[in-house]
C-alpha cells in the first residue's frame, strides 16, 4: 500500500527534474477527458455498430462542449477506415475538433501481444486521413490466462507491442496508454515497475483508478498515489480515471460511480482535483465511459 503521508516530498523533488513542470497550464475544471466506447451505427447496418443515438457526432461533440472537455478517447474497431463505421469515426473526430477538444483513437486487444503488427494495422486504419491527436491502448494484459503463471512473459510482450505501436505512429500522433494504478506496485521484467516501464514508452498515460471515493486508505487519491509519482518522475502528463457503469460490470459497487449518481462522482472528483491541481502533468479527471456517464445525468438532454 502507498505512503501517502511521503508522496509530496517525492512529487516535489520529481517535479524539479520533470519536463512537464516548466509548461503545465493546471486544469481549470475536475473533468477534462472521458472514453467513448459506442457509435451510433446500427448494428443491422455494420458488424461493429453499437447503435447508440447519442453518439451521433453533433450530440457527441455538444456533451463534450458543454462539459468543457478537452480530451475525448474515441473508440476506433478494426478497419476504422471501411464500411459504415468509417464515416461516422471522421465525422465524430471533425465535430470534437470543431469544438476544440483533442481526440485520440481507442483500442486494444490482448492478442495484439503475441502479434504487434495488428496493433499496427489497427492503429493506421483508425487514424488514417483524421485529425487525432494520439492513440490511447488499451490492451489489458492482466486479463489474460497467463498473467498469473507466465507475468514476466507478457509484460515483456505488452512492451514490445507498446514499442512497435509506437514506431507505426504517424508524425505528430502520440501514444497514450491505460495503466491500471497496481501497476505502479508491479515489479517489471529487467528492474523498476511495470508502470514505469511503460511511462518509459508513453507520452501520456491515463492512470486507472476504478474507485467511488477521493480518501482514505482505499480512495482514489491513496491508490493512485505511487503511479502518479512514478509520472511525475518520468515527466509524463497523467489523467485519473474514474469508472461509472453498473457495479455488475465493474466488479463490485465499491469500483463505480454508477450506482452513486452525478452529486457523488462531482464531489469526488472535485476533492480529487483540489488534492492535485498544482502536480505537474496532472490532466484532470478522465470519465469511464460516456454512454453510461449519460445515465448519470438525466437531467441533460
Amino acid at each position: 500500500m502507498p505512503v501517502v503521508a511521503a508522496l509530496s516530498g517525492v512529487l516535489a523533488a520529481a517535479a524539479l527534474a520533470s519536463p512537464v513542470a516548466a509548461s503545465d497550464a493546471p486544469p481549470p475544471r475536475p473533468v477534462t477527458t472521458m472514453w467513448v466506447w459506442d457509435n451510433s451505427v446500427p448494428r443491422e447496418v455494420d458488424a461493429r455498430g453499437t447503435g447508440y443515438a447519442a453518439a451521433e457526432p453533433a450530440v457527441l461533440a455538444a456533451w463534450a462542449r458543454d462539459r468543457e472537455l478537452t480530451t475525448v478517447h474515441l473508440s476506433a474497431p478494426w478497419a476504422a477506415d471501411v464500411g459504415a463505421v468509417a464515416p461516422w469515426m471522421t465525422a465524430a473526430v471533425d465535430a470534437l475538433r470543431a469544438e476544440g477538444v483533442e481526440v485520440g483513437v481507442l483500442g486494444g486487444d490482448p492478442p495484439w501481444l503475441d502479434e504487434p503488427h495488428l496493433a499496427v494495422w489497427w492503429l493506421q486504419a483508425a487514424t488514417r486521413g483524421r485529425d487525432v491527436s494520439h492513440v490511447q491502448l488499451d490492451v489489458e494484459p492482466w486479463t489474460l490466462p497467463g498473467w498469473r503463471t507466465d507475468r514476466a512473459g507478457i509484460v515483456t510482450r505488452w512492451l514490445t507491442m507498446l514499442d512497435t505501436a509506437k514506431a507505426a505512429l504517424p508524425e505528430g500522433v502520440g501514444l497514450g496508454v491505460d495503466v491500471p494504478y497496481w501497476l505502479a506496485w508491479e515489479p517489471a521484467p529487467g528492474g523498476g515497475t511495470v508502470a514505469e516501464a511503460v511511462l518509459a514508452r508513453a507520452d501520456s498515460v491515463g492512470i486507472v483508478t476504478f474507485v467511488d471515493h477521493a480518501q482514505g486508505r482505499d480512495g482514489i487519491l491513496a491508490l493512485s498515489a505511487d503511479a502518479r509519482a512514478q509520472a511525475v518522475a518520468a515527466g509524463v502528463p497523467f489523467t485519473i480515471g474514474v469508472e461509472t457503469d453498473t457495479p455488475e460490470v465493474a466488479g463490485g459497487a465499491e469500483w463505480t460511480f454508477g450506482d452513486d449518481g452525478t452529486d457523488a462522482l462531482e464531489a469526488e472528483v472535485q476533492v480529487v482535483h483540489d488534492a492535485l491541481v498544482s502536480t505537474p502533468g496532472y490532466r484532470g479527471v478522465a470519465v469511464q465511459h460516456y454512454r453510461t456517464w449519460r445515465e448519470l445525468a438525466p437531467t441533460v438532454p
